[in-house]
């Protein structure tokens, strides 16, 4: 938790205090590189939900940056990072990475949950989402409510897991790459050379799985969202 916070507090900092200077004219290069993202994760959801987004822009553009901050905690070195916990914080369990916990991707999944089930009731009202539950995919039978309301119950549970395992399985793989990286290196002359370059290698290829995982929990957010405003 905390090590999500200090991510958010960062990132959000970074990003109020360059709206703060923001300009009409000829922008800054801080000012620029957060138009550009703005406008990415902007474009993003403009393709995908088609009514207001006061709220679902800003959303996505926040779970975007928090996350992709939290799975850049994954870039700090481990050796050196465990030597500070330790010997300075007097910490034997502190974790770098918020995202590789499993209970950091739940919470953040789970908060999407909750708000797609809010907006569905916001929207379509208690008793239209209750007979999205009992008529939907098969219809308003009475002896077919319970397997409409089965097969609803399985796609509303498998969002969360999948939202949340897909982030904490990637992020929590790449921490373990890297340890073993780590373990190899500490082998020997031979080991510590070609640990150093596995690990530069895994370290390049871990930046696009550190953006890539970032985009796609961002997507999935939009994507249940959207879906809220839908009707079956």
């Amino acid at each position: 938790m905390v090590m999500s916070l200090i991510c958010g507090i960062v990132g959000f900092g970074f990003l109020w205090m360059i709206t703060r200077k923001a300009t009409a004219g000829v922008p800054s290069k801080l000012q620029a590189f957060a138009e550009l993202t703005f406008d990415f994760v902007d474009e993003q959801v403009r393709g995908m939900f088609h009514g207001d987004r006061r709220f679902i822009a800003p959303l996505a553009l926040t779970v975007f940056v928090w996350v992709l901050l939290m799975n850049a905690m994954d870039f700090l070195p481990i050796d050196i990072m465990a030597w500070i916990y330790h010997n300075v914080f007097h910490l034997e369990k502190w974790r770098s990475v918020p995202t590789s916990d499993i209970n950091t991707t739940f919470a953040l999944a789970l908060s999407v949950f909750g708000l797609m089930i809010f907006y569905t009731i916001k929207i379509k009202g208690l008793g239209g989402w209750m007979h999205e539950l009992f008529c939907a995919p098969f219809g308003s039978n009475p002896l077919l409510w319970i397997f409409n309301f089965l097969f609803n119950m399985i796609e509303y549970i498998s969002k969360p897991l999948s939202h949340s395992l897909r982030l904490y399985g990637n992020m929590y793989a790449g921490e373990i790459i890297f340890l073993l990286l780590g373990v190899f290196a500490s082998t020997g002359v031979v080991g510590m050379l070609l640990g150093g370059v596995l690990g530069a290698g895994w370290a390049i290829f871990h930046i696009l799985i550190v953006a890539l995982q970032a985009f796609i929990f961002m997507m999935l957010t939009v994507v249940y969202l959207s879906m809220a405003h839908e009707s079956h």
